[in-house]
């Protein structure tokens, strides 16, 4: 009894500290602004079938894919087997699914491959970080701690996944020996293996092996659930709505103003009425994170660091300051401040920082060639170009700070309506010329 009370209260506490973490994100997205992301839904749902659930932009790179796969189907396939267990853990029962026969049987059995699976791609995952140092997880951005969130996470998945199989293989060692409490039931074809090496132990030394992986299972997931919105990982969760709410129009397609297009449509005809002023002027383009759009604001808190973004960025290719992947953890960095601050000081307070010029510089902005590579390659089609966009966009239209050859080819579109030295009576000189 005492044990189940001590269960329920790890439970509730661990629920509790992850749903209060979850509100906190949910929050800071919703200081982005308003956009519409509920057209054709249809299409919405057949490209989160094919690139979140189907994982169809990892198989570019069909090795990482495979051994990602192996996590994937084991983290949402296994999780049947920690419903067993919260179960038990409550009502003080063992194996209570044990009642399906033949199908616990076939479930245990393909458990233990994909634990199995899960254990041998995490390891394989750690030696290309840490040992093989692939590039793209050690470029500047890449500090000290963004790599020690991903050795946390996989190392913690290595010990649950072998909690769970030593568990299992003393489980079946005391259901051979006919011990009280430890009923005939499941396949065990991989830890049944084990049964073996526990030959030399007592029962009371087994049924210790059993509980101890079985509670540092089980507490193991339930800190593992609290710590993984704090970190990178929080896609498990957020990859299929970020997909969902992708951006369906026409990749690196810009988002008119009204206000602009009215002054566009002013200069081709002047003798159009003016449309009435509505308030305060809107802010051209984005300077800090409340500038940006709730989905924005997701893609943000989505990225993995997987760094394939980075990896295909012809600027940052060349040697260029420009990092696809960085703008997305420092928009993410600088909304974990913002939100923060706000818990401690309200709404309606400044801290004095900015996403612009704090965290990313306009020489980063302007590095951008704007190719889509970034967006291409993103596997849960966060679209970093979009922040890009709208942050030089406010540089341009609000601090007048474009590079100077911007600058000039913007005057000669405003005074010849092209990016030429010609005033538009000249343009067809050339024709003449012949």
């Amino acid at each position: 009894m005492i044990s189940n009370i001590i269960f329920m209260l790890i439970l509730a506490t661990g629920t509790f500290l992850f749903a209060r973490r979850v509100r906190f994100i949910s929050r800071n997205i919703k200081l982005g602004r308003d956009t519409d992301r509920t057209d054709r839904p249809a299409t919405r749902w057949r490209t989160m079938a094919r690139v979140a659930l189907g994982q169809s932009k990892m198989m570019v790179r069909p090795v990482p894919a495979f051994f990602h796969l192996l996590i994937y189907a084991g983290f949402i396939i296994i999780n049947v087997e920690v419903l067993e267990i919260i179960i038990d853990g409550i009502a003080g029962t063992h194996r209570v699914f044990a009642v399906a026969g033949g199908l616990y049987d076939v479930l245990i059995g393909s458990f233990e491959f994909l634990a199995f699976g899960v254990l041998l791609a995490c390891v394989i995952f750690l030696a290309r970080r840490n040992i093989l140092k692939l590039k793209r997880f050690w470029m500047r951005e890449m500090t000290s701690w963004p790599r020690t969130d991903a050795n946390i996470i996989l190392i913690t998945e290595i010990t649950l996944m072998a909690a769970f199989l030593t568990m299992n293989g003393a489980d079946y060692a005391l259901q051979l020996r006919g011990a009280e409490h430890y009923i005939r039931a499941g396949a065990f074809p991989l830890s049944g293996l084990m049964a073996g090496m526990f030959a030399g132990m007592s029962n009371e030394s087994l049924i210790l092996l059993e509980r101890t992986c079985w509670w540092y299972h089980i507490t193991g997931i339930m800190a593992f659930l609290v710590y993984i919105p704090y970190s990178k990982h929080f896609h498990i969760f957020l990859s299929f709505p970020n997909v969902y709410y992708s951006n369906l129009d026409a990749k690196g397609k810009f988002t008119n103003m009204e206000s602009v297009t009215n002054e566009v449509k002013l200069m081709l005809d002047p003798s159009a009425a003016a449309p009435a002023a509505e308030g305060a002027p809107q802010q051209f383009g984005a300077k800090d994170v409340r500038d940006l759009t709730w989905k924005q604001l997701m893609d943000a808190y989505s990225c993995t660091e997987c760094g394939r973004c980075t990896s295909v960025c012809p600027a940052n290719l060349t040697g260029k300051l420009l990092s696809p992947r960085k703008i997305m953890m420092d928009t993410r960095d600088r909304l974990e401040e913002l939100g923060t601050f706000i818990d401690k000081n309200g709404t309606d307070k400044a801290d004095g920082k900015t996403l612009l010029n704090d965290y990313i510089l306009p020489e980063e902005l302007w590095a951008c060639t704007t190719c889509n590579a970034c967006v291409e390659a993103c596997p849960v089609n966060i679209d970093p170009l979009s922040i890009i966009t709208d942050m030089r966009r406010y540089l341009v239209m609000e601090q007048s700070a474009a590079p100077q050859e911007l600058n000039g080819m913007f005057t000669k579109i405003e005074n010849n309506g092209a990016p030429w030295q010609f005033s538009p009576a000249d343009r067809l000189n050339w024709k003449d010329a012949e």
